[in-house]
């Protein structure tokens, strides 16, 4: 089995009520519970990034694609990999998405 790397883009707020916070949690668990094992790193989410372009020039908006989180998964191939990012419970919200991208071992 292959490693690979979901990096979840996207910006939103956090919710801010408790019920909406635990319906998040139970909703990411109940897709990590179906993954099971498969799960290497459940991951986390991110805050707001600052990237280092070229020349040494900082930007602090998060980039062209803010990045939210991350989780680290097993699957046979990249296409079973895709199939299982599916379901996340991130792309509820229009405003994001699942990148995913085989992790390459070195060495």
């Amino acid at each position: 089995m292959a490693k690979f790397l979901y990096v979840y883009h996207g910006s939103g707020k956090m919710p801010t009520e408790e019920a909406e916070r635990q319906a998040a949690m139970d909703a990411w668990n109940g897709w990590y519970g179906k993954l099971g094992a498969a799960v290497v790193d459940g991951g986390n989410p991110v805050g707001m990034s600052k990237t280092v372009l070229p020349g040494g020039k900082v930007e602090n908006n998060g980039g062209s694609n803010p990045t939210a989180g991350y989780t680290i998964i097993e699957a046979k191939d990249i296409d079973d990999a895709v199939d299982k990012a599916k379901d996340c419970p991130i792309l509820k919200d229009p405003g994001f998405s699942v990148e995913i991208a085989p992790i390459i071992e070195m060495g």
